[in-house]
């Protein structure tokens, strides 16, 4: 009798971190209102995450939607039971955040790909290593944790392909630095589930598959698809954006952050928890779509809403 294939292992819970707040509404091309930013992480807190990365300090010359990001941190509630997250691209934006209050954590990112980090950063990904290096003591010697990003995790809109090998070691030294968590981000959203889980292997060969998460754009419509392959390998920290806020740069009138309604409804409906509220989820990201001018991102916030259960 031939034996039946064992069924894929999946985490119990997952942990959602937003990144509407700062990854969707910096590629949005209006600026939202600052009420408008605060009323939207008050709706995701209140929906029940618990991590959110509301802004960032990077020079408000190259990015003009995060320039009230130390009014917005101002404005909001202590989160006793979680944390606000801000990026920090260097010891400048270091200053600037030291003046803040309700931060958390400080995200760095450096790239998987060479042409990406210069044309994104202006530099080497050797030297955007360095660069971070004290922003991380400073970090650390606030008591903030520190999460590292990857970019260009499945492919690089400059050099298309990209060695799953090189994703390894820049976050084996994003770790070794002093990152708690390295999010691996498909920046162009162009990867597949076999890509995704060869990816995943290779960075957890150096870096425990505990300390990884998903950052997962669905420019080409796999990001779903993408998640549930890495769940199987352990991957158990989703990065996502509500109502799919934020577009991708790199590919025109494409869909960028995979929204986390989606998300949310795929894991619930596996009998993995995530402690939020879909419902509440959809009614926030219908709001900030409005704020924003377009419709939701969000296949399941649609539906959810068109029944009005």
């Amino acid at each position: 009798m031939t034996s039946m294939p064992s069924l894929p292992s999946f985490p119990s819970s997952v942990r959602i971190v937003e990144v509407g707040p700062r990854d969707g509404l910096q590629n949005e091309k209006n600026v939202v209102p600052t009420a408008e930013r605060i009323a939207l992480i008050n709706g995701l807190r209140q929906a029940g995450l618990r991590h959110i990365e509301v802004g960032s300090f990077v020079s408000p010359k190259w990015v003009p939607q995060m320039a009230d990001t130390p009014q917005v941190l101002a404005a909001l509630p202590p989160m006793a039971d979680g944390r606000y997250a801000v990026l920090v691209p260097n010891e400048r934006g270091m200053d600037a955040a030291e003046a803040c209050p309700n931060i958390g954590e400080i995200a760095i990112f450096a790239a998987a790909s060479e042409s990406f980090s210069h044309k994104n950063i202006n530099c080497s990904i050797a030297e955007s290593l360095e660069r971070f290096a004290p922003v991380v003591a400073r970090a650390q010697a606030n008591g903030w944790a520190v999460r590292g990003y990857v970019s260009c995790v499945m492919g690089c809109p400059y050099e298309g392909d990209v060695p799953v090998q090189r994703v390894a070691e820049v976050a084996a030294a994003l770790y070794r630095m002093g990152c708690y968590e390295i999010s691996l981000g498909d920046t162009v959203g162009v990867g597949t589930p076999r890509l995704a889980k060869s990816m995943i292997e290779a960075v957890a060969a150096e870096v425990p598959v505990t300390a990884l998460a998903a950052h997962f754009h669905d420019t080409y419509g796999q990001a779903l698809a993408n998640l549930l392959a890495v769940l199987e390998l352990g991957v158990a920290v989703i990065d996502s954006s509500v109502a799919g806020l934020g577009g991708c740069p790199y590919a025109a009138g494409a869909a960028g952050n995979v929204a986390t309604e989606d998300v949310v409804y795929m894991l619930h409906g596996m009998g993995i928890e995530t402690g939020l509220d879909l419902m509440a989820l959809a009614v926030v990201g219908q709001r900030i779509s409005s704020v924003v001018g377009r419709s939701t991102g969000s296949k399941v916030a649609r539906a959810v809403l068109a029944r009005g259960a």
